[in-house]
């Protein structure tokens, strides 16, 4: 027997060693545990705010901390920043844009793209007019996502397999987390603490210490690429949005997969994935431009939200991102 073949036996021999841990800790399902809780009752979506100002497709979005504001990205050169019915159009990029980003204070916005670069816009400048204050340069492959930790450090995920931590002062990479197999295609922070998640192309999910750049889980069960990860709100558990047509919750106490949605109508990918403020209701964007709204305890779909919006050049709706603010909001 070669090293190669030995090394190869002896990783399998731990993976099972891992699976079978990982049965003897799970000693109850959630539906077990949630069997007695009711039902969530059918709710009503309706529009409450129609935010206008783009002449193109609207790829990216992200609520600031406060969720009275929210930050768009277009794919061309404009970016649209939102408060209510008042719109403030910046200068982007001439490139593709894939993701952008509000700093918890309010003073930062950051976009990405096919250009590799994660550019930072300052909201609070002396002349009053929005511009580029920095460009993080440092990935080889597309920008696919970036995280505002605070005002002076930002997380990004790349097409080229990895995620890096930024000092936006200094504009230059601190650490990066590579582990991934595939292209990184999102990634969430939890505020109050040093972690994150990252999904990817490899059909993983993977949680790392910001401290020291390591990955600390691997998350899987996922059959395709994963294009979407989100916190759960206690911050113990996240959920995830495939192209396998399923969004999965994990427990990262029990470090497995409690819960997985999915419906034999649906037969597309997942693009975007959002908790309400509470955790109990699970949103989700999907491929065919219409939204599902899951009991995130039940695992069932309380909602099929359809998309109302046609463009009359080509009848297909706007691509399908969802973040909610709070527990009677979303946005789309």
């Amino acid at each position: 027997m070669s090293d190669i073949e030995r090394l190869r036996q002896e990783a399998d021999n731990l993976k099972n060693q891992i699976r079978e841990a990982r049965k003897q800790a799970s000693d109850a399902s959630l539906a077990e545990v949630v069997a007695s809780v009711p039902a969530v009752q059918r709710i009503t979506v309706r529009t409450r705010r129609t935010m206008r100002g783009h002449l193109a497709k609207i790829y990216a979005m992200h609520w600031s901390a406060d969720s009275n504001e929210c930050v768009t990205r277009r794919e061309a050169a404009f970016g649209i920043l939102t408060q209510q019915t008042r719109c403030m159009r910046f200068p982007c990029a001439p490139h593709g844009v894939m993701t952008c980003a509000y700093a918890p204070s309010g003073n930062l916005v950051a976009s990405g793209g096919l250009d590799n670069v994660c550019s930072i816009y300052s909201l609070k400048t002396r002349e009053g007019n929005v511009k580029v204050s920095r460009e993080l340069s440092g990935h080889t492959g597309y920008l696919s996502c970036c995280r505002f930790l605070n005002d002076n450090e930002i997380i990004t995920s790349s097409g080229d397999m990895t995620c890096g931590l930024w000092d936006i002062e200094k504009s230059t990479l601190v650490t990066q987390f590579a582990n991934h197999t595939g292209d990184v295609m999102f990634l969430s922070i939890f505020p109050e603490s040093r972690v994150f998640l990252s999904g990817a192309c490899d059909a993983s999910a993977k949680l790392w210490d910001i401290r020291d750049g390591q990955c600390k889980q691997t998350f899987t069960g996922h059959e395709s690429d994963i294009n979407a990860v989100t916190f759960f709100p206690s911050g113990q558990a996240f959920a995830t949005g495939s192209d396998d047509a399923t969004c999965r919750l994990f427990d990262i106490r029990a470090d497995q997969e409690l819960a997985l949605y999915a419906h034999d109508q649906i037969i597309c990918g997942i693009t975007s994935v959002s908790f309400s403020k509470s955790g109990r209701l699970l949103f989700a964007g999907y491929d065919d431009f219409n939204a599902n709204i899951w009991d995130s305890l039940k695992t069932e779909r309380s909602v099929e939200w359809t998309a109302t919006y046609k463009k009359k050049t080509n009848n297909t709706s706007h691509p399908m991102s969802i973040q909610c603010p709070d527990d009677t909001n979303s946005s789309t």
